[in-house]
């Protein structure tokens, strides 16, 4: 009788004995959810309409998909399914007592529909009443809820169990769903002692013990105290643990996460790690001003750096009146958990006409042929998010002026105006060993993953990836023989190297470096920032020079020899994305981020860098491929010269570990990369440091095919156009699928550093076997995935010319990718905005100089 209390029982519109017979004819239809089924009854799965919305939320009680008031005639039609459960919520302004206080709140009202509520309105002056009906279409019969008396037991149960299933994105197998952090319960109602505690900025430890690291200040009465193994796999003595059995305080937050987007908090009386929605407020009672964190690069905090000099709160606008900004065009996204990059990336895309077109303006046609689960369907999830953003439906200013001046006031407080983009990222990240988890992604890599997704995903006759596609011509050039070779390559970004040799303020920033390490070895505060200016004319020079090719095998010697790579643009596109290549490894092989200031121009001319092709003079470098050499015993020996081709560089070895994983995952790391540097091998790394056998002894077996001496060389091409055996055999032994490894080789060309680089920004394709392969290579002579431009591909490169206007950027402030935030500038009706997940805003100071994606378009000639 517990949901009666919730729900209170509403009037049936029939008689008790008639509801029972009513559903009669339905039973087989309604289903009583699985622990494994997942049950969408927060959402809609064409749009973001949920039970707070006016029409609220329709569930299916055979597939439990949810559909708002627009669309679930839609599903009726296409399904014929007949019963769904119809939950709202109501927004109720309190009525004041007889004492003249606001009555309470309904108890566990929104914990009932699993449900987030208004950030807008304050709890004092509003509660809120869920209800729930069963509706049986097409008539629109309604029963309201619970009814336990009059339902039949399987309908009854099957209510019950839809409306405590919990969110279909917490984790439920290994390889699926990510657990989504929830709200702790003492969050709210938490205690906090007025007993003067202030933590400084830097030199924590345990008070307990002398433990610098893994150390968790308790938001109750400010001790700090180190953790134990099983809170975040780091080390400690347990001693937060203790403090909590003794004492009761029930929240602490991990010191060394603070920044101005959230931080780690653990609930010891829940048992696993909460969200805490008023951890600024927390934090503030000890002197923590979280708008003022940022990392240093010793991993400590600090929130002594002045106003509008650090990275977070110049990209941020930080301490600046900004005024929000609501209809079509300008909603926020939530962060679901470091899901920023998905925020900022997606923002950018769908302020493209061309992605606008395809997915928002087809979206009649794409719900209507979306399958029976939309919800695992690219287009449908593409064009939901993009009316989402564009419609204006999820983006309207506040009613009530006091909510006008709260929301004034209290200008970093997220809107609940915007959108929550939960499925979208279930979909798009599902099978991404990366992406499918709640860690900081490199918002660069989840662009070209989106890509690849688009053009797997074809919608109407146009592909709208279409305007970022250009080809790149690279001429390699043998030093001693003085021969060339061009070949082509499709791209979708340019990446831009930071030339810091070149920067205009070299002595500031040396006085600055000495300060900094003075301040650091003294625990003081650090001196005012010192950013490096380097000119953008210096980026591009150092773009357009050649670049040495490593184990270069040159077909006119028949022999290893020197050479050098040029890169240009055989097309220019239509919309030109520029990657500022910030992200590197410090001299201790520890990833880490170039602070540095870079005038981005608002017009950008190019022009001088299209490709001439071979030029007058030129002879080009025969097309040969590199000498086969047979062993003397195939099973002896072909271990022996693979092992011999790819001697392991021990020196990158020492280098990984340095940086503290597992001596032999490093040896497989740097083996399994072809020797192609710590960098790449810290790549594999990371997409394999969970599987079980992750630091056991390098073990290699041998492989069908044959060796080449040259299996690093760029440009081996296959004599029958086939990918060459051996670089096949090296990719599939660090574990790719076969068809991935001659995808990825045949898109680079057969250069497997790049052919490398290319499976780790790329998810992998949907399996397909062997024979499929070969007839599909056998009948088009290249993959349906491959991303290389042949023939008909051409007509799919929308060249112009190479002069273009700046529209848009996004920032990262952090110091890897593996951390931080993403934030989103873009240009629109004549004024920069900033989306910063939920928070929209024009901008008063865009740092177009801080960026690291941005966004051209080309200037009609």
């Amino acid at each position: 009788m517990q949901r009666a209390a919730l729900f209170g029982g509403g009037d049936a519109r029939m008689a008790a004995g008639d509801v029972g017979e009513l559903l009669v004819p339905y039973m087989p239809t309604i289903r009583v959810p699985k622990s494994g089924d997942r049950v969408y009854k927060t959402e809609c799965a064409f749009s973001y309409d949920s039970p707070d919305s006016e029409g609220g939320l329709y569930v299916c009680m055979n597939t439990f998909l949810g559909f708002g008031r627009e669309h679930i005639e839609r599903h009726y039609r296409k399904t014929g399914q007949c019963v769904y459960m119809h939950l709202k919520r109501h927004v109720i302004e309190k009525v004041p007592g007889a004492s003249g206080g606001a009555l309470p709140k309904r108890r566990n009202a929104k914990l009932f529909l699993d449900l987030e509520t208004n950030g807008d309105l304050s709890s004092d002056d509003f509660e809120y009443e869920d209800e729930a009906k069963l509706v049986i279409f097409p008539d629109h019969y309604e029963i309201s809820l619970p009814n336990i008396e009059e339902l039949p037991a399987l309908v009854t149960i099957a209510c019950d169990a839809l409306l405590s299933a919990k969110s279909p994105y917490r984790k439920q197998d290994p390889d699926s769903w990510e657990e989504e952090l929830q709200a702790s319960k003492h969050a709210k109602t938490l205690v906090q002692l007025d007993n003067g505690v202030r933590i400084p900025p830097s030199g924590w430890k345990c008070s307990k013990c002398d433990l610098r690291e893994n150390l968790w200040l308790n938001l109750t009465d400010g001790s700090v105290l180190c953790g134990k193994w099983f809170f975040d796999g780091s080390g400690g003595n347990g001693h937060a643990l203790e403090h909590y059995k003794e004492m009761g305080y029930p929240l602490a937050v991990k010191l060394g996460t603070i920044t101005p987007d959230g931080a780690d908090v653990y609930s010891f009386d829940e048992e696993e790690p909460v969200l805490d929605p008023h951890i600024a407020k927390h934090l503030a009672h000890f002197g923590i001003d979280m708008l003022q964190m940022q990392v240093t690069e010793n991993g400590l905090r600090d929130n002594d750096i002045k106003p509008r000099v650090s990275e977070w709160e110049v990209i941020q606008e930080a301490g600046m009146k900004l005024k929000p900004m609501y209809g079509p065009g300008y909603t926020g996204m939530k962060n679901l958990g470091n899901s920023c990059y998905l925020n900022a990336v997606m923002q950018a895309i769908f302020s493209i006409p061309e992605f606008q077109r395809a997915y928002v303006g087809n979206l009649p046609r794409i719900f209507d042929y979306s399958p029976l689960d939309p919800t695992q369907d690219f287009n449908t999830q593409m064009a939901k998010l993009g009316h989402g953003l564009l419609s204006g439906q999820y983006s309207k200013p506040p009613v009530k002026s006091e909510l006008i001046e709260q929301v004034m006031k209290e200008e970093h407080k997220p809107q609940h105006n915007g959108i929550s983009p939960r499925m979208f990222k279930a979909f798009i990240s599902k099978g991404h060993p990366e992406f499918s988890s709640n860690r900081q992604q490199d918002a660069q890599e989840f662009f070209l993953h989106l890509i690849n997704l688009v053009e797997r995903n074809p919608v109407g006759s146009e592909n709208p990836s279409d305007v970022f596609r250009f080809l790149v011509e690279e001429r390699t050039q043998c030093c001693q023989s003085r021969k060339v070779r061009y070949t082509e390559r499709v791209d979708y970004i340019m990446q831009l190297p930071v030339a810091m040799e070149a920067a205009t303020n070299k002595d500031e920033l040396i006085a600055y470096e000495l300060k900094r390490r003075e301040a650091e070895a003294a625990r003081r505060a650090p001196p005012e920032l010192v950013r490096a200016k380097v000119p953008f004319s210096a980026c591009l020079q150092a773009f357009s020079e050649p670049n040495n090719v490593d184990d270069f095998w040159s077909s006119a010697l028949q022999a290893k020899s020197a050479g050098v790579k040029t890169s240009r643009f055989a097309s220019f596109p239509e919309y030109l994305v520029v990657q500022i290549k910030k992200f590197t490894f410090g001299l201790d092989w520890v990833p880490k981020k170039l602070d540095v200031s870079i005038e981005m121009p608002d017009i950008l001319d190019i022009n001088h860098l299209r490709a001439m092709g071979l030029q007058p003079g030129e002879e080009e470098l025969p097309d040969v491929a590199p000498p086969i050499i047979i062993p003397d015993d195939p099973k002896d020996h072909m271990m022996n010269h693979f092992m011999e081709s790819l001697d392991i560089d021990e020196s990158a070895v020492m280098q990984l570990a340095e940086m503290g994983f597992p001596l032999e995952a490093c040896r497989k790391a740097v083996y399994y990369t072809g020797n192609l540097g710590a960098e790449v091998a810290f790549n594999w790394i990371i997409a394999h440091m969970e599987e079980p056998d992750f630091a056991e002894p390098l073990a290699v077996s041998a492989f069908g095919g044959v060796a080449s001496t040259g299996v690093t060389g760029l440009g081996a091409v296959g004599l029958d156009n086939q990918p060459p055996e051996e670089m096949v055999a090296i990719i599939v032994s660090m574990g790719f699928q076969r068809n991935v490894a001659i995808q990825a080789l045949k898109t680079t060309n057969n250069n497997l550093e790049r052919a490398l680089e290319w499976i780790f920004s790329h998810p992998e394709p949907e399996e397909e076997s062997e024979s499929a392969l070969d007839m599909m290579d056998m009948e088009n002579n290249v993959n349906a995935n491959i991303l290389a431009a042949t023939g008909s591909e051409e007509s799919r490169i929308k060249d112009g010319p190479g002069r273009y206007e700046l529209f848009g950027f996004i920032s990262h402030m952090g110091t890897s990718t593996m951390s931080g935030h993403y934030v989103c500038h873009l240009k629109k009706e004549g004024r920069w905005v900033i989306y910063n997940d939920l928070r929209v805003c024009a901008s008063e100071r865009p740092p177009k100089d801080l960026g690291y994606i941005y966004f051209y378009h080309r200037i009609p000639s």
